[in-house]
């Protein structure tokens, strides 16, 4: 099976949600090839959960809940992500600001 490269997802991620009426950045680049992919969901600029991909035990990828319980939390939330991009460098940090973006990240994911 092809693997498909994280600059490929994220750049149809970002794709994805300018289609569907929403506004996706990257604010950190992680590795082209493999790199884990963060995204920051908010909705109408109301923070929203932080959602993590990673590959899980049985061989294939998830997506979790990370971060701090509110996500309202903009400093523990940015020191989360501070953290997160100290320890892996490969990591790339995805914002969507659209309706719903845990189920647009749903959705992209079962495309992946």
């Amino acid at each position: 099976m092809t693997r498909l490269t994280s600059r490929f997802l994220v750049d149809l991620l970002l794709r994805r949600t300018e289609s569907a009426g929403g506004f996706a950045t990257v604010l950190a680049k992680g590795d082209e090839h493999s790199g884990t992919i963060l995204v920051q969901c908010s909705e109408r600029g109301v923070p929203g959960p932080l959602l993590e991909r990673r590959f899980a035990p049985a061989g294939h990828y998830i997506w979790e809940a990370v971060g701090p319980e509110d996500p309202k939390d903009g400093e523990s939330r940015a020191n989360y992500q501070e953290r997160r991009q100290k320890a892996d460098p490969d990591l790339w940090i995805v914002e969507l600001d659209i309706a719903d973006a845990t189920q647009l990240v749903a959705e992209w994911a079962a495309l992946t």
